[in-house]
């Protein structure tokens, strides 16, 4: 009986045993064969992150390999509050003087929090940021702040392992960097240029529960070659411990990104900051609403320098829009007498006008359509080269109905009139210019005078531009080259012609008649260089509706008048200081900027000595120096 009972014993424990075995072995299958599958890929998801590695951003550079934009790798401080324990305010003391963070502020970030995570449910949360774009020296200072961390009250004393283990990642583990470095844009000459270099923003994206931030261009270079300044993204695969540490042994797949090009412009710093500097006099000056600038090679199309006062800092772009804008591009004007280098050019051209053909300029005074067109001084019988020369407003009109509507139209179109240059920078605008058939009885005087129709500087600049390089429009060059960051070059830009607008002997004989505007026979003296024959043109357009006391003053030159180096354009939106005139607010810039440009650019003489020019006497209000002046009009 007792036997009995021992084998029923026995047998009802092998029983238990075969159960158990066998339901251990059914768990094994279904672990290791039904659902492998499904917590292999669970486990993956635990420990294995994948990330994606952002390149480098090309830099900007201007003709001579001087820096204008650069990224610096900065580092995104970490937390891991599971790691903290309850140190947060010893570790906030600590490092709140590096973050530049109120210790109550990282105290609270470094609190135990939980999230849910991607199967809703609650977990501690490992990840929190404490700062972004810290610099990799302060990140070392962090680092080794938190390695030598001094904590009061039981540490010394404790001989717990788990202890130990606490305070030994707290120090090593709880503040780290995430393993992906961001960028922070920098441009070392701050303003300089800053309406051609434009500036970047931040786009921002979730990527493995990480905030992943992306730098984009917005504005100016950086925004229209964002694509070839951005790089390739690489990849890396890898896993993490459980405090989300990186394991780099583990790693499964590293690419490497391929960083951006560097982008070499044709802007030289240093004529940059002639032309901002001698901008920068005239603001203080004549206090106007803006200044603005251009520097190119007429045979090339290249800028050499472009700038807009007020302007602003890339690295800091806030602020007003308006100092953002880049008015050379985006702002159209009535460009004034500037316009008549089209109009008599034009005319030339089709042989409807010579030099020596004469005008008679009604003494100041011209009844035309029912309108009064004004001179700003009351000039007779003037030649064709006399009107460039004294910037009449009357000679200019008659010369465009001599020539008629629709040539008068054809040449405004060659020279780019109504359409955009194609500069690569954001934000041009075409200007205006009405058909034809939308034009008033007037329009055909008023227009060779630089009324009813608008332009951007640019523009006028290049239409100049187009005289000096004996008749052909260039379309304006900004960018010569692309490279790798260790100066092999990817591309080389050439430059591009549009268009013959005149032919080569017109543009002899124009720049023969732009030699007299800068003499003291005419409007701008002031602009003469004594070791260089001037040819340009200077503007005073009254701000519509024509009854205010608003102007926009320009000139327009170029030197040596015949084998052009240099054309520089120069305007002041509404000077307000005693004279408003164009051959007197901007032509000293002119001569001020081509001095020290031919010096830095080594460009021969074209003549011996000073120039010689008499003492003029200068009547307030007049941009044609003469000692008797009669009623004046707007237009020079």
């Amino acid at each position: 009986m007792a036997k009995n009972t021992q084998y029923r014993r026995l047998f009802l424990l092998t029983m238990l045993l075969g159960v158990a075995f066998a339901g251990l072995g059914y768990r094994l299958v279904d672990l290791q064969v039904l659902r492998h599958e499904d917590l292999q890929t669970e486990a993956r998801r635990n420990t294995q992150r994948g990330y994606q590695l952002e390149p480098r951003r090309g830099e900007i550079l201007d003709i001579k390999g001087n820096l204008l934009a650069t990224s610096l790798l900065v580092k995104t401080v970490c937390a891991d509050p599971t790691l903290v324990g309850d140190r947060q305010a010893e570790v906030a003391h600590a490092l709140a003087p590096l973050l530049q963070l109120s210790e109550s502020e990282l105290s609270q970030r470094l609190m135990p929090q939980v999230v849910k995570n991607e199967q809703g449910q609650l977990v501690p949360r490992h990840y929190v940021v404490l700062k972004r774009k810290v610099p990799a020296e302060l990140w070392q200072k962090i680092a080794d702040t938190m390695a030598d961390l001094p904590l009061s009250g039981s540490e010394r004393d404790s001989t717990n392992r788990a202890a130990k283990a606490f305070y030994r990642d707290l120090r090593a583990k709880a503040i780290y960097a995430d393993p992906v470095d961001e960028q922070l844009r920098s441009y070392p000459a701050q303003t300089l240029a800053a309406h051609v270099l434009g500036f970047t923003g931040i786009t921002t994206h979730t990527n493995n529960g990480r905030i992943v931030q992306d730098m984009a261009g917005v504005d100016g270079i950086e925004r229209m070659l964002n694509a070839k300044l951005a790089g390739v993204r690489g990849w890396r695969l890898t896993e993490v411990d459980k405090y989300h540490q990186e394991l780099v042994s583990h790693r499964e797949e590293d690419v490497e990104p391929h960083d951006g090009l560097s982008v070499v412009l044709t802007i030289d710093s240093f004529l940059q900051t002639v032309l901002e500097n001698s901008l920068a006099e005239a603001m203080k000056r004549e206090t106007p609403i803006s200044a603005s600038g251009i520097i190119l090679r007429p045979s090339t199309g290249e800028i050499l320098a472009m700038a807009v006062l007020p302007n602003f800092d890339p690295n800091n772009p806030g602020g007003s829009e308006d100092a953002r804008r880049n008015r050379i591009i985006s702002d159209v004007h009535e460009p004034g007498s500037t316009f008549k280098i089209i109009v008599i050019s034009g005319a030339l051209d089709d042989g409807t006008v010579t030099l020596n053909d004469t005008f008679d300029c009604e003494h100041g005074r011209f009844a035309f359509a029912g309108h009064t067109l004004h001179d700003h001084a009351a000039y007779g019988t003037l030649t064709t080269e006399g009107i460039i020369t004294k910037s009449s407003n009357i000679g200019a009109a008659k010369v465009g109905i001599k020539m008629g509507e629709a040539r008068l139209y054809q040449h405004m179109v060659d020279y780019g009139i109504g359409v955009r240059t194609g500069i690569p920078l954001p934000g041009e605008v075409p200007g205006l210019l009405h058909s034809v058939k939308n034009w008033s009885k007037v329009s055909i005087a008023q227009i060779p005078m630089g009324q009813g129709v608008a332009t951007t500087s640019l523009q006028m600049a290049m239409a100049m531009a187009a005289i000096a390089n004996k008749g052909v429009l260039m379309q304006p060059m900004l960018v010569d080259r692309l490279q790798e960051r260790n100066g092999t070059v990817i591309a080389r830009y050439a430059p591009q012609a549009v268009r013959r607008v005149i032919s080569e002997n017109t543009s002899k004989q124009m720049i023969e008649a732009l030699k007299t505007v800068a003499t003291p026979d005419g409007t701008a003296p002031k602009a003469a260089l004594d070791h260089y024959t001037v040819a340009g043109k200077t503007g005073t357009a009254q701000k519509p509706p024509y009854t205010s006391n608003k102007f926009y003053a320009s000139f327009i030159g170029f030197f040596p008048a015949d084998n052009p180096e240099v054309c520089i354009y120069l305007s002041l939106d509404e000077p307000k200081g005693n004279l408003h005139q164009g051959g007197q607010v901007c032509a000293p810039m002119f001569k001020e900027i081509a001095e020290k440009a031919a010096n830095y650019l080594n460009i021969r003489p074209d003549r011996d000595g000073e120039q010689g020019i008499p003492e003029v006497v200068i009547t307030p209000g007049a941009d044609q120096p003469v000692k008797a002046v009669a009623a004046r009009a707007p237009g020079i």
